[in-house]
């Protein structure tokens, strides 16, 4: 087993050394000349990028020091996003490249340099209406115009200018390193400024007329961590309380790290007000984290911890299942304790962190199921990838008589950036039908 793990580690690092490689080339190779100084910082760069972003991962992963993570998290992870819009730019780039060299009139023709496939230095004159020229430079008559061909010879090819192949080059990989940057910038900067609200009404066919207008503030994947800290976790508390929910539910993916370490950056999700309180579900990411002791850590934060349990909140059941990685401690998600025992005449709510638990809940008649999990693909292209492997990515979606509520959380893992998938809390309000 172990031997296996290995192989596929160095599969894996040998393709994002040949990807920074092919990146490398179009981007620092092909757009300098000889070993300057551009070639040397370019090539540092690309070299130094890749060895933070796996850095960062085997430091989070591997339990290092605080400060480590702390240290080279930032630069590691942005690079990790950085690589990716570098590469989907260079990708592009390829299709672009012959458009700018169409325009520029790389292709031969009259009037252009011409540079012989074979050792032929000599071009072919012709002169319309005299001589061709002496030997000695004279001319045997007067001076019409003169223009040159190519030779006709089989052997020959025109090639192009060598440096307008590279000022193409400079022209392609500035406008994908500009593209790139801008792009990683401006998603680091919409999750550095917070979550932003989004509301929505979900109609329960099931909820007392005396609950109409109920609203949850759901927020997931806070993920507080190395780069995300307490700053961050204050905006958080801050948002949701401005929205004045009548039940806060954090749906998992809280942090990424120890109480040891976090604790401090999680203390102000103490300050979380609500008129029936805060409730919590673990997510995937707390079993990397220590699951127990968080759930200990947010319970003294005066978060109520839902462990395959179920409570009765103001005419309707609020309930909450473990994550799936639980099942690897023992501690996987239970729906028989949570609901087996209800009132199905209730309209029932359910967290869930992972959204693919939407099937257990329709067996067990839950009315909406709130989830997180996907961050909404987080990076673009991102999303198609996380629609593989989850029925709904964001949004509100129903499943025969339950419908699906998947929040794009609040933080982010890995890259503090979001690229086509802003982060929210979400504040959702229930609606009778019977208002």
């Amino acid at each position: 087993m172990v031997v296996v793990f290995v192989l596929v580690g160095l599969v894996v690092l040998g393709m994002v050394a040949g990807l920074h490689w092919y990146v490398w080339r179009r981007l620092v190779r092909d757009t300098t000349r000889g070993a300057g100084v551009a070639r040397r910082v370019g090539t540092g760069v690309i070299v130094g990028g890749p060895v933070l972003m796996v850095g960062a991962l085997v430091a989070e992963r591997g339990g290092a020091p605080f400060w480590v993570q702390q240290v080279v998290g930032w630069p590691g992870f942005l690079w990790m996003a950085l690589a990716i819009y570098l590469l989907l730019g260079v990708l592009a780039g390829e299709l672009v490249r012959p458009v700018v060299r169409r325009l520029l009139g790389d292709r031969s023709g009259p009037g252009r340099s011409i540079r012989p496939r074979s050792g032929a230095e000599s071009v072919a004159f012709q002169v319309e209406g005299v001589d061709a020229p002496s030997a000695a430079g004279g001319r045997s008559g007067p001076s019409p115009a003169v223009r040159t061909r190519p030779p006709v010879s089989g052997g020959e090819r025109p090639r192009e200018d060598p440096s307008r192949r590279l000022f193409v080059s400079r022209v392609v990989g500035g406008a994908v390193a500009a593209g790139a940057v801008g792009t990683v910038g401006y998603g680091a900067y919409g999750v550095l400024r917070g979550p932003r609200v989004k509301r929505v009404t979900v109609p329960l066919a099931k909820l007392p007329r005396s609950a109409h207008g109920f609203r949850i503030a759901v927020v997931s994947d806070i993920h507080l961590g190395p780069v995300l800290g307490r700053g961050f976790a204050q905006k958080v508390v801050d948002t949701i309380n401005s929205t004045q929910p009548d039940l806060i539910a954090v749906v998992g993916d809280l942090v990424d790290g120890s109480v040891k370490d976090l604790g401090p950056a999680a203390a102000p999700l103490a300050g979380l007000r609500a008129r029936h309180g805060s409730f919590f579900v673990t997510g995937n990411h707390e079993y990397f984290s220590g699951a127990a002791q968080w759930v200990e850590e947010v319970r003294e934060l005066g978060i109520h911890p839902l462990e395959n349990a179920r409570v009765e909140v103001d005419g309707f059941d609020l309930a909450g299942v473990n994550d799936l990685q639980g099942e690897s401690e023992g501690q996987g998600p239970d729906f028989g304790a949570a609901l087996g025992d209800r009132d199905r005449a209730r309209a029932c709510v359910l967290l869930a962190h992972q959204p693919v638990q939407i099937h257990d809940a329709v067996r067990h008649g839950v009315d909406l199921q709130l989830s997180g999990h996907t961050h909404g693909g987080q990076l673009w292209p991102g999303n198609f990838v996380a629609e593989l492997a989850n029925p709904t990515v964001a949004g509100l979606e129903r499943y025969g008589d339950t419908q699906l509520y998947v929040s794009r959380g609040a933080g982010a893992w890995g890259p503090p950036v979001r690229v086509g998938a802003p982060s929210d809390i979400t504040v959702v309000e229930l609606a009778s039908l019977r208002a």
